[in-house]
C-alpha cells in the first residue's frame, strides 16, 4: 500500500511538472544504493570511507591535473580562498559520512529510509516559511500522497517490530 501511495504521489507531481522528477528519483536511487552498500560492505566505517576516497579521489585528481595542463583549471590558481573552502568542505564532510557509515550498520535499512526524509522535510518547511515558495494544489496532493505512504510504512514497521525481534532471538532464549 505504501509503495502504491508513493507511486501515486510521484505520478501527480510528474503530471503537474510535465516530466518525471529525474533528479529526485536519481538521488533517491543513488543514496538508497549507497546505504545498502555501506550496510553490507565487509569493511568497518573508517576503512570503507578510506576506500571510497581513494577510488573517487584518483579520477578527481586526474581530472584536476588534466584541466590544469589544458589551461582551464582554476583549482589552487587565482582563487585561493575558494580552493581552501573546497578542501575544507571535503574535510568537514568526513564526520557525517563516518557517522552515517557507523549508524547504517546498527539500524535497519527501513529505518534509515524513513530518516532520509528529515532533510527534505526541513528544506520544504524552509522553502515555504522563509522563502515563500509557491506550493499549489498539485504539489500538496503529490506530497500528501508521499507522506501518507511514509505514515503507512512507518505504522507497519512499528506494528511488526515485535515479531521481527522474536525472529532474530536465538533459539532456546525465550521464556
Amino acid at each position: 500500500m505504501a509503495v502504491g501511495l508513493a507511486a501515486i504521489g510521484v505520478a501527480i507531481l510528474t503530471l503537474a511538472y510535465g516530466a518525471p522528477p529525474h533528479i529526485a528519483l536519481a538521488l533517491a536511487a543513488s543514496f538508497g544504493t549507497y546505504g545498502l552498500v555501506k550496510k553490507t560492505a565487509p569493511l568497518p566505517p573508517l576503512e570503507g570511507l578510506t576506500l571510497e576516497t581513494v577510488l573517487l579521489g584518483l579520477p578527481a585528481a586526474a581530472y584536476l591535473v588534466a584541466a590544469d595542463r589544458a589551461g582551464t583549471g582554476v583549482f589552487v590558481h587565482g582563487a585561493t580562498a575558494t580552493s581552501l573552502f573546497l578542501i575544507g568542505g571535503g574535510l568537514v564532510t568526513i564526520v557525517p559520512l563516518l557517522l552515517f557509515a557507523s549508524a547504517v550498520r546498527l539500524v535497519p535499512l527501513s529505518t534509515m529510509g524513513l530518516l532520509q526524509f528529515i532533510s527534505p522535510t526541513i528544506q520544504l518547511v524552509l522553502a515555504l516559511a522563509l522563502y515563500h515558495e509557491p506550493f499549489g494544489r498539485s504539489r500538496v496532493a503529490g506530497f500528501a500522497a508521499v507522506w501518507l505512504a511514509l505514515v503507512v510504512f512507518a505504522f507497519d514497521e512499528v506494528r511488526s517490530a515485535p515479531a521481527r525481534a522474536l525472529e532474530r532471538e536465538p533459539a532456546g532464549t525465550r521464556v
